[in-house]
């Protein structure tokens, strides 16, 4: 029961959206329907709100965070081994995915992602964040900036974690690379948007 209990509450603290809340919070339209369509905080500052753009960051980290100190702390004395806590983690990163609350349409899962990985080693969270930064202050990407760090991830995880851990980030780096697709294509094609510019309306863009 301790598992199931921890995979279905870890799954729905996932599916809080938080760029959709924040958005509504501050009267702003649905991410899901301008600029890249994603609802992550990227596309939220698209509006010019920065408070909320950043409100939507830290939220989506938290909520990571949140979920995988906690497997970590009450993991052991739940009984529950380093693979159901690892398992936790790949949940509330799910959720965010594909969030219940929202009809499944969910972000990409940078913010989570980075707050899974903060909770499980500071170091390994750091040096991801480091990555990311680096690559983002040469070319203005950010979902570029993403894919780059998703994939020095695992390499930085094995540094740091057991091995059922390091599982746990690749499991997760290749779901973030997976829901960048679109993204990966439009940088073969040159067509991605850089910090600063406007993206296209959904409706606008081309077939993918």
């Amino acid at each position: 029961m301790a598992t199931i209990a921890l995979l279905v509450s870890a799954y729905l603290v996932g599916s809080l959206s938080f760029a959709v809340i924040v958005s509504r919070l501050f009267g702003l339209p649905d991410p899901r329907s301008y600029g890249s369509g994603n609802p992550g905080a990227t596309n939220v500052l698209r509006t010019g709100h920065r408070a909320a753009a950043a409100l939507t960051l830290v939220a989506d980290a938290a909520k990571g965070w949140l979920v995988m100190a906690a497997a970590l702390h009450y993991g052991p004395a739940w009984g529950l081994s380093d693979a159901w806590v690892a398992a936790a983690g790949i949940a509330v990163f799910l959720g965010h995915l594909f969030p219940v609350f929202f009809g499944f349409q969910g972000g990409k899962g940078v913010a989570t992602a980075f707050g899974i990985l903060l909770a499980v080693s500071p170091w390994l969270g750091l040096s991801v964040a480091g990555s990311w930064l680096i690559t983002f202050a040469m070319f203005r990407i950010s979902s570029l900036s993403a894919l780059v760090a998703a994939l020095f991830t695992p390499l930085f995880a094995a540094l740091w974690l057991k091995p059922t851990f390091v599982g746990m980030v690749i499991i997760l780096a290749a779901l973030l690379v997976w829901r960048h697709k679109s993204n990966i294509r439009k940088l073969l094609r040159g067509e991605e948007t850089g910090f600063g510019k406007p993206a296209p309306r959904p409706q606008d863009m081309p077939p993918e």
